[in-house]
């Protein structure tokens, strides 16, 4: 099966031009998806977050059955500010069979593979239908997930498998950890540091509260199980930023943490942040013995779900025999794949480039990569016009 990624990358040069840092707008990529989608006369619905300030989109190609596939991937990126690049992260730039921007590896080149086939999958005859579905503010928590999912519901018959295009060098990957994002932020009471007894300390507070999940830590490591697949093979807390006081002579009155947990498949989320609150409301009444005022706020907390190998799932042999690769494949990062995964889709993670680029000065896709994206997504498109049979 011969390729042709000249038309992909011309693709991904385009998607690459808009800066859709997740704090910025991607409404113009977006149209541009859709103009794109139109000349293609392919069905496509955009939808708005609360603010009006970022459009997801939706489409499908094919028959309106239900069993589809959904191929999924989001369309903001984070920022560039603080990296020295050595070409324009806006501008798509190739050296040596790499393809440099900030995105191409996380993950417009998947979207632009996708987006690229879409004449292939207008002239084959689909028996099952092809969805796309991009989504925004992944990098902020996947909060751009649910809005999609439930626009999916309304719009489109139920597709039997999801395949959400990370970069896994197309490798199947059926397992990653939940995420959980806390910010913590402490009030306690200011006086003047010579009679500190007068005051509550914010940051002295806080620091019990860095305690809590250093000690966790230590717990789960010291119980890990150590035929786990995953790296490391337990859960994983820390507090990733702290900001508090006003001066070097004044008690502090306010403290803000930002918390980082990480926990297995098979965990629940909801039994990590009641402990959390648990420690907290401890904590809380300690300052408030000295200062009735004193009070602990938790707030954006960002609850991601775990995905966890499927037993016989539909997604994960259809990716095998799309990619060949039978590997056992589990990573400690998360995806908007446990959100699909949770609301009832078989699903799998597999998709061109390496995590070890995303995120990065210099971030690239290989040429490799895109052509074997691009046979994925061909090889995909051959198996739904085949007479109907089990993905």
């Amino acid at each position: 099966m011969t390729t042709d990624i000249q038309p992909v990358l011309d693709i991904l040069a385009r998607l690459i031009a808009f800066p859709t840092v997740s704090d910025q707008s991607n409404r113009a990529l977006i149209a541009y998806v859709s103009e794109y989608l139109s000349a293609f006369d392919v069905p496509h619905h955009i939808f708005p977050d609360e603010t009006g300030e970022k459009d997801g989109l939706i489409a499908q190609i094919g028959p309106d059955v239900a069993g589809g596939v959904v191929l999924s991937g989001h369309t903001d990126v984070v920022p560039v500010e603080g990296q020295v690049w050595t070409s324009d992260p806006w501008v798509l730039t190739q050296r040596d069979r790499k393809y440099f921007g900030r995105g191409s590896c996380d993950m417009k080149g998947f979207l632009a593979l996708a987006l690229a086939a879409v004449p292939d999958m207008t002239r084959a005859t689909l028996t099952r239908p092809i969805q796309l579905a991009f989504s925004f503010d992944e990098e902020t928590g996947c909060t751009g997930t649910t809005p999609l999912l439930r626009e999916l519901e309304r719009r489109f018959p139920r597709a039997a498998t999801v395949v959400v295009g990370e970069p896994t060098e197309m490798r199947v990957v059926t397992g990653h950890k939940g995420g959980i994002g806390i910010t913590t932020q402490i009030h306690g009471k200011a006086a003047h540091s010579s009679l500190p007894d007068l005051g509550v300390s914010a940051i002295s507070y806080a620091a019990q509260l860095i305690q809590w999940h250093d000690a966790r830590m230590q717990s789960v490591r010291a119980n890990a199980d150590s035929t786990s697949p995953f790296s490391p093979p337990h859960a994983t807390l820390q507090v990733g930023t702290i900001s508090g006081g006003s001066a070097v002579n004044i008690v502090p009155e306010r403290c803000t943490l930002e918390s980082d947990i990480r926990y297995m498949p098979g965990e629940r989320g909801e039994d990590w942040i009641a402990a959390y609150q648990a420690e907290v409301s401890r904590v809380e009444k300690q300052m408030q013995a000295h200062h009735p005022e004193a009070k602990i706020h938790l707030t954006d907390i960002d609850l991601i779900p775990p995905v966890a190998p499927e037993t016989n799932g539909s997604a994960e042999a259809l990716a095998r025999q799309l990619t060949g690769d039978n590997s056992d494949n589990v990573v400690s990062y998360q995806t908007e794949a446990g959100h699909f995964q949770l609301a009832g889709y078989s699903t799998v993670i597999c998709g061109p480039g390496s995590i070890a680029q995303a995120h990065q000065t210099d971030e690239f896709i290989s040429k490799d990569q895109l052509e074997q994206g691009q046979l994925f997504i061909k090889r995909l498109i051959q198996r739904l016009s085949a007479p109907d049979q089990p993905s």
